[in-house]
């Protein structure tokens, strides 16, 4: 074994992705291996949808996220959002955004630029995200995407300090990916939650990837067409058996990108997220049919940041 295999296996790391794939003994609080997400919920209308949607279909939905950013719904519009994921124990993560992409940023639209487009683009974009925080901390929610290091490493020593809620969590972006086990023991110990793996990994890249960290990885069973539009409904029983706990997000190929999304996208984006639902239905109906038994999470399980409606009306 070379200096380097044993210099990753001194570090508590694998020295080799996991052929093997073996079982993922680790659970989410509840004892669930995996929990579904609902990505790209862009709003109030969104989420009715979403809801609406899971209840007709009988998919358990577990977890919205949203991608344009805290900074791009109103003050009302966070309110209904936040009343409706606590009434129904639904966790919702609010991107915290602006980003390099969205700003005068030549890099991040440059052929080999697209590793810096979510991140913080100096000292002010990098407040914006973090004010991005603050705000949908006021408004009751207790989950936030993340796509920045500094940004992660600051919201870290914000919850350790009191500025934000002890309860805060911070769900790593697929726009900061965990590609192998060092970047996802990094991003750990950074004060992730949950982090995000690109959709392309193969089930041994994955296992090793679990082997290195206890927190929950997130992974597109579907992924949009700028992560590669990948499919992997198929392999769904063996994702969660090496993965658990795994947040299996199902986003829509052959889909317009639609952020920052707004009133002039909302039929648009409603149906999109109809039709991610419906995706989700493919899932678990596949899944029932593997033969094979998966536990999952019941609505408001431990470990969900579902959001705080008191603090919401108060706000």
């Amino acid at each position: 074994m070379s200096s380097v295999r044993t210099s990753l296996e001194l570090a508590g790391l694998p020295a080799k992705d996991l052929a093997d794939l073996p079982d993922s003994r680790l659970r989410f609080p509840d004892g669930a291996q995996y929990r579904v997400e609902i990505p790209s919920t862009e709003g109030p209308a969104c989420l009715t949808a979403v809801l609406a949607e899971a209840q007709r279909l009988d998919v358990p939905v577990h977890r919205v996220s949203q991608g344009s950013g805290v900074f791009m719904l109103t003050d009302a519009e966070l309110r209904e959002m936040v009343t409706m994921a606590a009434a129904s124990a639904v966790e919702v993560s609010l991107f915290a955004r602006p980003a390099a992409a969205w700003g005068p940023s030549a890099t991040a639209v440059a052929p080999a630029g697209g590793a810096v487009a979510a991140t913080a683009r100096g000292v002010e974009q990098l407040v914006g995200q973090l004010e991005d925080i603050e705000r949908a901390a006021a408004f009751g929610v207790r989950s936030v995407l993340i796509a920045d290091l500094g940004t992660l490493w600051m919201f870290a020593r914000m919850r350790r300090d009191g500025t934000l809620p002890a309860e805060m969590q911070a769900k790593v972006s697929v726009m900061l990916p965990a590609a192998n086990p060092a970047s996802a023991r990094v991003l750990s110990d950074l004060g992730a939650s949950t982090i995000n793996l690109p959709s392309d990994l193969t089930l041994s890249q994955i296992a090793a990837i679990r082997a290195a960290v206890e927190i929950p990885v997130d992974l597109y069973v579907e992924a949009p067409d700028n992560l590669g539009g990948f499919v992997r409904l198929h392999e769904l029983p063996e994702l969660i058996r090496v993965a658990a706990p795994v947040y299996l997000k199902f986003g829509l190929r052959n889909a317009p990108d639609i952020y920052p999304s707004g009133s002039h996208l909302e039929a648009t984006a409603i149906a999109l997220t109809r039709e991610r639902v419906r995706r989700a239905r493919l899932g678990v109906e596949l899944l029932a049919r593997s033969g094979m038994t998966f536990a999952t999470s019941d609505p408001g399980a431990a470990g969900l940041a579902v959001p705080m409606e008191a603090v919401a009306t108060t706000a």
